[in-house]
């Protein structure tokens, strides 16, 4: 399997995607969201503790990953990021849709 953070890229590269909690809540909610990945190492816990539940109901794929710095690299920022949705997977489509 690709590695999270590669295939993020590859999103943000050739597709789109939305980071930060408030934009990835509304991702989900709306339905846009093709798959979220959220970081482990948020504090406190609470702010992203409701994405897996949201996705659970959505049927959206849901991964978590260890680092919020790492995730913000992926995305193509130079601060940790918490979580992210990808909207379009561009290139990355096929994997994720091999997720669900």
């Amino acid at each position: 399997m690709t590695d999270i953070y590669t295939l993020i890229e590859k999103a943000r590269k050739t597709g789109k995607i939305e980071k930060g909690t408030n934009e990835v809540t509304k991702a989900i909610e709306r339905g846009t969201a093709k798959l979220v990945v959220y970081a482990s190492d948020v504090e406190p816990k609470e702010i992203v503790q409701h994405i897996p539940v949201l996705c659970k109901e959505k049927k959206i794929p849901c991964q978590v990953v260890d680092s919020k710095q790492k995730l913000g690299m992926a995305v193509g920022i130079h601060v940790s990021t918490s979580s992210v949705a990808v909207i379009n997977g561009g290139d990355a489509e096929k994997e994720i849709a091999g997720m669900k």
